[in-house]
């Protein structure tokens, strides 16, 4: 049976999601975890696959996994039981035996939580943030690597909460460290350190614009990722520590790293 999962992880102590060898990295700690419990011996032949990659620091609330194995119930009832504290599935569904989470996911929604220092008007933030709605060419925006720069952003917003501004993008794909330098690009326009000609400048990739630094990757989040399929939730994501603790870790952390285009 292929099975998939919705996999929460703080990304703090992770190398990242891709497996790199002699690294702890998200997809490692998973294939490790379904091993030991006899899901599958090689996770290749199961077909074992995210629906995409987060870097080193970046967190994710629903990551998909996808793998096919002989033992789905003990797949459900156990792999929360000896994944670590900060990596767990919130969700899990009977899949196709086709179904893959990179090449099915329809739409990726991210957030990113910027610290209300006083220095960024919202008002010019969020007008940033809807001019990146549509269809633009994002070379100013990512290490392209040959791939196409042009991406489609369906949705775009800013909004106060907690004494932070929190970033919501929404888009079928982006480029490598597309949202990390959308993100700096909005907190320079709410400090006047960009103008409404120098984003549309970025976003048709005229030439002679400096490329746009990405903001860490201790604030982003990946938020969401529609396979238009229904999961069944879960209870006890890993042996994740106490949420409220683990939010202000978050947020501590997103203030010491406040230093976006300072």
């Amino acid at each position: 049976m292929r099975l998939a999962f919705h996999i929460a992880y703080i990304g703090t102590d992770f190398y990242g999601s891709q497996m790199q060898p002699g690294l702890r990295t998200v997809e490692g700690t998973v294939i490790s975890a379904c091993r030991d419990l006899g899901l599958f011996d090689d996770w290749r032949k199961a077909g074992f696959a995210f629906s995409g990659r987060t870097d080193r620091g970046v967190h994710a609330r629903r990551q998909v996994c996808a793998f096919t194995t002989s033992c789905p119930d003990r797949a459900i009832a156990r792999l929360n039981h000896i994944l670590p504290w900060d990596c767990g599935c919130s969700g899990w569904a009977e899949t196709d035996d086709s179904f893959h989470p990179r090449y099915d996911a329809e739409t990726r929604s991210y957030r990113y939580y910027i610290y209300d220092d006083g220095s960024a008007d919202p008002l010019r933030m969020q007008e940033a943030a809807s001019r990146l709605t549509g269809t633009h060419n994002f070379s100013h925006f990512s290490r392209l690597d040959g791939k196409n720069p042009e991406r489609t952003i369906l949705s775009s917003h800013i909004h106060a909460e907690d004494g932070f501004y929190i970033y919501e993008i929404t888009a079928p794909g982006f480029l490598w460290n597309m949202v990390r330098c959308i993100v700096s690009s909005i907190i320079a326009m709410g400090r006047n350190e960009l103008d409404t000609d120098d984003m549309t400048a970025l976003l048709n990739a005229a030439p002679g614009m400096r490329h746009v630094t990405p903001a860490p990757p201790e604030g982003l989040i990946l938020w969401d990722i529609d396979c238009g399929i229904t999961f069944t939730p879960l209870e006890g994501t890993g042996r994740m520590r106490d949420a409220s603790t683990e939010r202000t870790r978050f947020f501590e952390t997103i203030k010491k790293v406040n230093w976006i285009m300072d």
